[in-house]
């Protein structure tokens, strides 16, 4: 395994990218016979010796099932699992342990809230309210909604640049509108939403309002109380932590309302044939053995990005974005997809008379790992009108040399396809 060349020039002050990029043993190799440059964040971050030598130490010490037993193992294996849920409280700034749901990932997350918030508040001639940038995640669920209850799913339009357009967002706000479900951070555009003044607005109107945070949480500080939103969703695999972990934050006024899920075990009280007594929450959407090494593995991505200062990532990758978006500026046969004044570290593209999957392709050769394709938001790539992008989304450990690499494995793809 080789060790990553010195990189510390390029870091954000209070970082050091040489200490970071020896925590990430996978960035340690090469392909196709080139150190990698991994910028597919947006999809997946990758994951610390911390993480993964914490769920291996799990594992191999304290594996049982939670909840279910008076056995040291088990109860070893719970103190584990219950306190990440603290950690995930203060992580987000929720008020409650309570509010706290484990699940898959921001898919189920969504999913959750659409089957039983919706179901049992939505009916005909009400209205749920998305975005045109969502991924798809948080559009399917709502148009499911919507034809199982007869209700209407409303767009908001966004511009050019991949801003919402926030008139047309008032313009639609109305007293049918039951529920509103954004996305914190655009994640084909990079666009950062006004998510608070529009919770204040839906609010307003009387609605309820889901957050879809999962391209927010990596990059910047969330709190969920300042926000004042209702839901609130996250994956664990793009916060430097495992995958088929995630979390819901529900407003617990809201979660106590709503009917279970999902049954099975660990979302009861009491069973008989006559009638079922639902768990406390969060438990009463937790049902069936959980992902207990994914929540472990989650606890130590927290602990890990809270410990580096979400702040001093947040300068980093805003550093990496604006290197980036003045190379692109002097990149002859290349348009940036997604030029939004307030934008996280996504940097989506196309370059002239080549289809992203061939860009993709000879940027793999590079050793390059960059995302093309729709990125599970064909809306977006309607708007603009092209098939796909090529994505380059950066993390913390990523760095300037590795941009113009980046930029350099572009050159050759031009020159390859006579650009």
């Amino acid at each position: 395994m080789g060790v990553p060349t010195s990189v510390s020039s390029s870091a954000a002050p209070g970082l050091d990218l040489d200490a970071i990029r020896n925590d990430f043993p996978v960035l340690h190799q090469q392909v196709h016979g080139h150190p990698l440059v991994y910028l597919d964040n947006g999809a997946s971050a990758q994951k610390p010796e911390a993480v993964i030598q914490m769920i291996a130490d799990y594992y191999c010490k304290d594996h049982a099932n939670v909840h279910r037993g008076v056995h040291t193992l088990s109860q070893r294996a719970t103190d584990r699992y219950e306190g990440v849920r603290g950690k995930v409280r203060d992580f987000i700034h929720a008020e409650s342990t309570n509010e706290i749901v484990y699940v898959r990932g921001t898919t189920e997350a969504i999913n959750l809230v659409a089957s039983s918030y919706g179901q049992a508040f939505v009916g005909p001639e009400d209205e749920v309210l998305v975005t045109e940038m969502e991924h798809h995640s948080n559009i399917v669920p709502w148009q499911l909604l919507c034809e199982r209850t007869n209700a209407t799913l409303k767009v908001v339009p966004f511009d050019d640049r991949g801003e919402l357009i926030l008139d047309r967002y008032r313009d639609i706000l109305n007293e049918r509108t039951r529920i509103v479900a954004i996305t914190q951070v655009s994640n084909a555009l990079g666009t950062i939403n006004p998510v608070r003044d529009m919770i204040a607005m839906a609010h307003d109107a009387g609605a309820v309002v889901l957050v879809d945070g999962a391209q927010a949480v990596p990059h910047m500080s969330v709190d969920v109380t300042a926000l004042d939103c209702d839901f609130y969703a996250f994956s664990g695999h793009k916060l430097y932590g495992p995958t088929g972990i995630g979390v819901l934050y529900g407003r617990e006024s809201l979660l106590d309302a709503m009917p279970p899920w999902q049954g099975g075990g660990e979302m009861i009280m009491q069973v008989r044939f006559d009638g079922t007594e639902y768990n406390e929450l969060p438990y009463k959407f937790e049902a069936g053995t959980p992902d207990i090494a994914g929540v472990v593995g989650l606890g130590a991505a927290i602990d890990y990005v809270a410990g580096l200062g979400l702040d001093l990532i947040d300068e980093h990758e805003q550093q990496l974005l604006a290197y980036a978006t003045a190379r692109a500026a002097e990149q002859s046969g290349m348009r940036v997809i997604g030029t939004a004044s307030d934008k996280a570290a996504i940097l989506s593209f196309e370059l002239d008379g080549i289809h992203p999957h061939d860009v993709g392709t000879v940027l793999d050769h590079e050793g390059i790992a960059v995302r093309t394709g729709h990125h599970c938001a064909m809306p977006v790539m309607e708007h603009f009108g092209v098939p796909a992008t090529v994505r380059a989304s950066f993390g913390l450990y990523n760095t300037h040399a590795e941009i113009d690499r980046l930029f350099g494995a572009i050159d050759k793809a031009q020159e390859l396809f006579g650009q």
